[in-house]
Parts: C-alpha cells; sequence; structure tokens
C-alpha cells in the first residue's frame, strides 16, 4: 500500500514546541498565560484594522459567543449560509434560534447577496426581522462580504463572519476576519495553521473581547468567591495550546503561499481535462488562501463523477472528500426555511476536494497527478 496522502494535516513550522515548553517551565498550565496574550497580539497585529482578539477552545464556541454577544435568543431567525460545515450552524440551535438557511451564488460558492436581501425583506414583511447573519468564506475564496456587511447594515442587522477557513484571505484588499460586526476564527488541526484545537472571536472593540472573555471564562462575577449573574461557559483558551498558535504564527505566509501553489499545481493538471472545473477567483477582488483545492466535474457523465474520482483515489490511499453537505439537506436541520438550494445541492453533487496540505511533498504530488491522469486516460 502507498504512503497515505492526506487531505489537509497539521504542518507544524519548528518553533512551536519552544513557546510549548515554555509553558511548562513556568507552570502556566491553564486557560490563561502569556502564550494566550501573545496569541491574541499576534492575531491582532496579523488583521489589523483595529481587531481585538479573543482566543476560545473552537471555532464553533466562538460562533456560540457570537450569536450571544448579538443578543440572539430563542425564538430568533439567524440567517445562516446553507453550504457549509455544521459548525456554522449547530451554535443557531445551541441559543434555541431558528436557522433560516441562505443558498450560494455559482462563482464564490458562498452565500448570494441577492437571496439575503430577499431574505431579510421577507422576514420584515412577515414582522420578524432576522436578528443575525452567518456568512461564511468556504474553503478559502472570500464571500462578497462586503456586499453582504452592507446589505446586514441597511437593515439593521447583526453580521456575523464565519472566517474559520480564511485565515490569509482577503476581499478587495481587506483581510477576511475583519469584516462584519464580529469575525471567528479556527485553528482546527486541517486548517491553514493549527492548535491542534482552537478558535478565536474576532471583535472590533476592546469592550466587546472583555466580554467575550468574560462569557468564555464561566461568567465569574468581580468577588473573591465564586459568583456569577448569568450563564457562562468554559471556552478559553489553555496556555499550552496557544503556545502551538505563536509558532504557526511564524509561518503563517508561508503556508498560505504552499496552498496557493497547490491550487497552481492542480490548474495545470486539469488544463486539458475539459469535463472539469477548478474552484478559482471570480477576479482580482478575491485573493483566496486555497485551503482547500476543489473540482467540480461539468458533465453528466455517469462513467465518470466526484464519487467515482474519490474511490478510485482512496484505493490509492489518497484521501478526498466531497464538498459540505448544504446544511438545509441535512436530516437535523430538516424542514428548515430555505432560500434558493439548488446551487449548493449540485455543488455537493459534482464537487471533490482534493489534497490541499501545505506539507505535501513533490513525490506527493506527483502521485496525484499520475493518479489523476490514470482516471480520465
Amino acid at each position: 500500500m502507498n504512503e497515505k496522502i492526506w487531505l489537509s494535516s497539521p504542518h507544524m513550522g519548528g518553533t512551536e514546541q519552544k513557546y510549548v515548553n515554555e509553558a511548562f517551565d513556568t507552570n502556566w498550565v491553564a486557560p490563561l498565560g502569556p502564550n494566550v496574550n501573545g496569541f491574541e497580539k499576534d492575531l491582532e497585529t496579523y488583521l489589523g484594522h483595529d481587531s481585538h482578539v479573543a482566543c476560545v477552545t473552537t471555532g464553533t464556541a466562538a460562533i456560540h459567543l457570537a450569536l450571544i454577544i448579538a443578543g440572539v435568543e430563542r425564538g430568533d431567525d439567524v440567517l445562516c449560509q446553507t453550504f457549509t460545515f455544521c459548525g456554522s450552524a449547530n451554535p443557531i440551535a445551541y441559543v434555541g434560534a431558528t436557522p433560516v438557511f441562505i443558498d450560494s451564488e455559482e462563482d464564490t460558492w458562498n452565500m448570494s447577496p441577492e437571496l439575503l436581501e430577499e431574505a431579510i425583506l421577507s422576514g420584515i414583511a412577515n414582522g420578524k426581522k432576522p436578528k443575525a447573519v452567518l456568512a461564511v468564506h468556504l474553503y478559502g475564496m472570500p464571500a462578497r462580504i462586503a456586499e453582504i456587511e452592507a446589505i446586514c447594515k441597511k437593515h439593521g442587522v447583526f453580521l456575523i463572519e464565519d472566517a474559520a477557513e480564511a485565515l490569509g484571505s482577503t476581499y478587495k484588499g481587506k483581510k477576511c476576519g475583519t469584516f462584519g460586526d464580529l469575525s471567528i476564527l479556527s485553528f482546527n488541526g486541517n486548517k491553514i495553521i493549527t492548535t491542534s484545537g482552537g478558535g478565536a472571536l474576532v471583535c472590533r472593540d476592546a469592550e466587546t473581547k472583555s466580554r467575550a472573555i468574560f462569557l468564555a471564562t464561566q461568567a465569574r462575577d468581580e468577588a473573591p468567591h465564586y459568583q456569577h449573574s448569568e450563564i457562562g461557559h468554559n471556552y478559553r483558551m489553555s496556555n499550552i495550546v496557544a503556545g502551538i498558535g505563536r509558532g504557526q504564527m511564524e509561518v503563517l505566509d508561508a503556508h498560505v503561499a504552499l496552498r496557493q501553489k497547490n491550487n497552481d499545481f492542480y490548474k495545470e493538471v486539469f488544463s486539458t481535462i475539459e469535463e472539469v472545473s477548478i474552484f478559482e477567483e471570480p477576479n482580482s477582488d478575491f485573493i483566496s488562501n486555497h485551503w482547500l483545492s476543489a473540482i467540480t466535474f461539468n458533465s453528466e457523465n455517469m462513467n465518470r463523477n466526484r464519487e467515482k474520482l474519490r474511490i478510485f483515489l482512496l484505493n490509492l490511499n489518497i484521501e478526498s472528500r466531497p464538498l459540505w453537505k448544504p446544511m438545509h439537506m441535512q436530516p437535523v436541520f430538516s424542514g428548515a426555511k430555505t432560500f434558493g438550494g439548488t446551487v449548493s445541492e449540485s455543488l455537493f453533487e459534482r464537487g471533490l476536494c482534493l489534497p490541499s496540505g501545505s506539507n505535501l511533498t513533490t513525490s506527493q504530488k506527483s502521485s496525484i497527478e499520475k493518479a489523476i491522469k490514470n482516471y480520465f486516460s
């Protein structure tokens, strides 16, 4: 059996152990400490735009906190991109709100601004204006987030930007993670940079960051004893995990460049295969980190499709994965109201993510290229 080629495996830069050792040496083995402060500062400097970052246990936890800060309560409607991972939508259920799903546009695969405004106006007409919007940058490709932000501001709806997959991507020259009222990041093991598990809430002011940290540390009131006036959560990132993140920040730009080169590699591999399209930026407004490189099959040829290619690669020990199954198609969200739906459904049926790790070797790329060309020959 050939060596396993993973879809997107962790890629250490070499200095992470230094920060982790410092945490052990100083006995800062807790959900606070110099590494947490340092990692937050590193992210704030990288993002710019007066960002204020609170590091937490997961990107999902960051979305949960964002919804609480947005004032979303039981029975409220939250408009959410349907073409995404369940971690975007599940926190809506955590707070007892109702998800309303919005379909994608064909070129970015992200939330359609037109359908978003239609959904907001529909809610207003029915006497129930949505409380928040949750827009995602899928696979590192920026959504038309400035247009989405303008629509939300026009109608007074809170915008949460899910940039879990988009650290290092930009839209119209502005970094993803700096739009909207709040943004979230993820440092899961398969992301551009990883802390093994972790996430961050990106706030627009210091007061909101303080509020997020308060909620993430069990909402403990200022008192010599443990006192709680509201429900909090145990979501704060540990100092050890943050140490990994500090080392990863030193290689972030290099990892983004390597993922972008992977996308160029696939463009070349598929350049003569007309029945497949590579997911790429629509125009120069978009710069994707290409966290995952993905393809779609253009034809209805049943002899060759994304599932047959996935199994073909799997038999060669090469991991690939279908595109996200839309949330409105998931059993757990059956019956949820959806605006549009055909674009994301079609992408799910036709699309495949290919190995995209920043640590792919030349030999592994050669094996992938050979396998793909054998499949289509």
